[in-house]
């Protein structure tokens, strides 16, 4: 089957609609990433909100190639790419109601992938009306990818070896021993010192700047929780989906549901729900108001 020809979506997808979309994915890496790694010019870097917010030349024509082979094949889809939504965002106001709709984080880990750092990924996952049914991220390094869709199992493929296995997330444990990423650099600035203070609670606490391997690593049970903040679907919906099929307990930190529509608040990840229940209490700070000016 070739990628040029409009398919049907079902839930959850077919074997074929996932095979294609990810031989599409791994193209756009072979093609628009891995060329550029290590070789970016100055010009093909380019700062969004400031100099840790970076965009390259990769991320545009990676997203680029990945969106025209979607439109291909599933033309009445919603896109939503994390660098159109940076010049479009009313695209983000079309998610809720979207009965399908594909995110795209093209090089997820864009600091990391223009300082020349490995640890980076393609994100993609496919929404209903902004509930999560498909998820995948790709290293394009190692060219293996976690994916699930709902109702399944969170797997590893290694293509090229045509291995597959099954993931699943640690026994968790009590709070002081309990290792995971947290953003602090994504929290509000107010709310910074205190949730540092909680480092000593936790056996370990830091973060990959990756999205992609903080989720691949909590579905190999390495990490025991991720915590995320400034809520973007492109680097959520597809974790959030995969943590919960490698057996986690996934919802936002008030407790409700997570949907890829929501842009204020805390996904919260943990291995247990007690472990994630603990953890909500620890970083509850983060549900107070502000204080006012």
């Amino acid at each position: 089957m070739t990628d040029s020809l409009p398919m049907p979506i079902s839930a959850p997808l077919t074997q074929a609609q996932r095979t294609t979309i990810l031989n599409l994915v791994r193209r756009a890496a072979r093609s628009e990433i891995l060329p550029r790694f290590r070789a970016l010019d100055p010009s093909d870097i380019a700062e969004k909100s400031g100099r840790h917010d970076l965009v390259t030349a990769a991320d545009k024509a990676a997203e680029a190639m990945i969106t025209r082979g979607l439109m291909r094949l599933f033309p009445h889809a919603l896109i939503i790419g994390e660098e159109h939504v940076a010049s479009h965002p009313e695209v983000l106001d079309k998610v809720a109601d979207a009965e399908l709709a594909f995110t795209i984080d093209p090089v997820d880990g864009t600091w990391n992938y223009a300082q020349g750092l490995a640890t980076f990924g393609v994100i993609l996952s496919v929404l209903r009306f902004g509930t999560p049914v498909f998820g995948m991220i790709y290293d394009p390094v190692m060219d293996d990818v976690v994916l699930a869709e709902t109702g399944g199992p969170a797997e590893m493929l290694l293509p090229k070896r045509r291995l597959k296995r099954r993931l699943s997330v640690s026994a968790g444990g009590a709070l002081q021993d309990l290792h995971g990423f947290v953003p602090l650099y994504n929290l509000p600035p107010e709310k910074r010192a205190e949730v540092a203070a909680l480092y000593p609670r936790l056996e370990r606490a830091h973060s990959l700047r990756c999205s992609a391997h903080e989720f691949r690593l909590f579905a190999q049970g390495s990490v025991d929780f991720v915590l995320s903040g400034r809520l973007t679907p492109w680097d959520h919906a597809a974790g959030a989906l995969i943590a919960r099929c490698a057996g986690g307990h996934v919802a936002m930190l008030d407790g409700s549901e997570y949907n890829a529509a929501k842009r204020e608040g805390y996904l919260l990840v943990a291995a247990t729900r007690s472990a994630w229940d603990d953890l909500r209490d620890a970083f509850s700070m983060l549900l107070d108001p502000a204080p006012a000016d």
